[in-house]
């Protein structure tokens, strides 16, 4: 796709937007707020084709009359849409996600350009390492309408850092402040790797966020075994609680668990988790 692309799919989503943030909200952590994506409070209706109030869709949302145990109580059944990814709200905020995307920032800024000339109220969001966020780029992504940062720190370790990922850490590290400096929102998230990255990095990398402003959002993600490190095991609940409760401790006061499903197995680990880290996950 080319800018002009992105810009006509930035348009259409702008009309099935059903939740608005306020800019400070532009990122992923935030949607948890609003919404567990359980899906407890809509039933799926199968659409016959062409039926007009489908709306061209092949399935539409009905309240079910139910919430489910751990709901926010934020929205209603109709703020509520099916994607990809499951259920939840279509929230104003075009991000750009999937492996690192700053080693092409010209694109992404004339992007962000595009969408932004559109004036419909959509924040931009953009996923990534940090490595190739230099001053420059930095200075060029806020010219161009940027609006959040979803930074992926992976070691506070300089050594275990560059074994993952064939660099060095130094700028990232101090990139928190950068991007804060600058005006933008940030959030951070890191990947708890048995072996590689443990409590006590992630301890740091918190220590870190904490000393620049405690109120950026952490996300604590459990690694899951692919491609080169099929052999590490994934963690267990006990470890993340652990690094949950190390965290919290440094003063950061955003603080959620991330992928689940790789950590908690039963409705015991479940209860478990909502106990321990209520309003964490």
């Amino acid at each position: 796709m080319c800018p002009e692309h992105i810009g006509e799919i930035a348009s259409e989503y702008a009309t099935q937007i059903t939740y608005r943030e306020p800019r400070k909200r532009a990122t992923s952590f935030h949607a948890l707020e609003l919404c567990r994506a359980c899906g407890a409070c809509v039933q799926i209706v199968a659409c016959p084709v062409n039926q007009e109030e489908c709306e061209g869709q092949r399935y539409t949302l009905l309240p079910s009359g139910q919430h489910g145990k751990h709901c926010p109580g934020r929205l209603e059944p109709s703020q509520l849409v099916l994607s990809p990814q499951g259920f939840g709200p279509a929230r104003n905020i075009i991000a750009f996600t999937g492996g690192d995307l700053a080693c092409q920032p010209e694109f992404y800024a004339s992007c962000a350009e595009k969408i932004k000339a559109l004036n419909l109220g959509l924040w931009v969001l953009l996923e990534t390492n940090g490595y190739g966020l230099t001053p420059k780029n930095l200075d060029l992504l806020e010219s161009a309408g940027i609006d959040a940062f979803w930074l992926d720190i992976k070691a506070y370790d300089e050594e275990v850092h560059r074994r993952l990922t064939g660099a060095d850490n130094d700028w990232v590290l101090r990139l928190p402040e950068e991007i804060l400096n600058r005006g933008f929102v940030l959030e951070v998230l890191s990947l708890f790797i048995p072996g590689w990255v443990e409590t006590d990095q992630i301890v740091k990398i918190a220590s870190l966020l904490a000393g620049v402003d405690s109120d950026i959002p952490f996300t604590l993600l459990a690694f899951f075994p692919q491609y080169q490190m099929q052999h590490v095991p994934a963690p267990t609940l006990e470890q993340m609680l652990s690094a949950y409760e190390a965290v919290r401790a440094e003063g950061l006061n955003q603080v959620r668990l991330g992928n689940l499903g790789i950590f908690v197995k039963n409705d015991e680990d479940f209860e478990r988790l909502a106990t321990a880290a209520p309003g964490g996950w």
